[in-house]
């Protein structure tokens, strides 16, 4: 007995893509999406990646405006590492980072974790009052603290005084002791905004069936915290950490507009020696040097917090 069996046509290689995309299509796609990121690489390139090249390569130069650049090789680095100016510079840097970066985040936690579940109105309004600083614009905020701390008729003496902290008025800025203490004050009060506004929205994030089944369990706030939302809100506070160290590394705009860097170099960051070495003494070689060695030192830093915040979710 033979059987028939009817033979389907053989079908040659498919011209769409497992998606059901043609590669034609597929092609357009992909030449429309480059086009959408054109006008962004075109300004990453153009304002980032070749301002960054040539910031390397004048670091090995002799370049002022005077003459022709002089190729050092590593001279400016070797007078940076024995200019004096540069190591307190870099320790002032280093102590509005350790003080700063730490206590913006944990106040900015403490902040988040006491409103986030308050109704939507308070919420919000606490949130505007926190980020107010932020959208009103530095040089405004500046000038605002100057006037606070100036010592003839600023408002901190006037309280101070009037309370008896103390007796006579205090050049809280023309003081080395208090100059830079002041900085990291008004840094502190200018970056907890948005900190805050990420925790929130965070903290409101947290899966609540958890927390509820933990405190059904017999856990405490702080084991539900630690155990619970912590781990959830890690991301977060890696974002924050990497964010608030990149900007206490670059402060700048507070002591231009306070204090010049002054009393006796007592408030000079890197970012403010970086400026009146390369635009106040035209000295763009070993400007560029330092910011070179900033870029490292952040690098280094930020690539540490990933690290530690990795082996934290591990």
């Amino acid at each position: 007995m033979t059987t028939s069996a009817t033979k389907q046509p053989v079908k040659g290689p498919s011209k769409r893509s497992g998606l059901g995309i043609s590669r034609a299509e597929a092609r357009r796609e992909t030449i429309a999406a480059y086009l959408f990121l054109l006008p962004f690489l075109i300004v990453f390139v153009g304002f980032v990646l070749i301002p960054m090249v040539m910031c390397l390569w004048t670091s090995f130069f002799d370049s002022t405006m005077a003459r022709e650049d002089i190729f050092v090789g590593f001279g400016n680095y070797i007078k940076m590492f024995q200019d004096d100016i540069f190591w307190k510079a870099l320790m002032n840097t280093a102590l509005i980072v350790v003080v700063a970066v730490p206590t913006v985040t944990a106040f900015s936690l403490w902040v988040a974790s006491a409103i986030y579940k308050m109704k939507a109105a308070s919420c919000s309004f606490f949130r505007c009052i926190f980020y107010l600083p932020v959208v009103t614009g530095t040089v405004a905020v500046t000038v605002v603290w100057k006037w606070m701390f100036n010592n003839y008729y600023g408002i901190i003496n006037y309280v101070a005084k009037g309370v008896g902290v103390i007796d006579n008025n205090v050049n809280w800025l023309g003081n080395p002791k208090t100059a830079i203490w002041c900085i990291i004050l008004i840094l502190f009060t200018t970056s907890i905004g948005q900190p805050i506004v990420l925790y929130v929205s965070a903290l409101g994030n947290v899966d609540a069936s958890l927390t509820e089944a933990a405190q059904v369990d017999g856990a405490t706030k702080l084991q539900t915290f630690w155990k619970i939302m912590w781990p959830q809100i890690t991301p977060t506070t890696l974002y924050i950490l990497v964010i608030t160290t990149i900007n206490s590394f670059q402060c700048f705009a507070l002591i231009q507009l306070l204090t010049s860097g002054g009393p006796n170099h007592a408030t000079d960051t890197i970012m403010y020696y970086i400026y009146y070495q390369a635009f106040k003494l035209y000295q763009y070689g070993y400007g560029n040097a330092m910011g070179v060695i900033l870029a490292i030192i952040i690098a280094l830093l930020s690539a540490l917090q990933f690290k530690v915040a990795g082996k934290g979710n591990d």
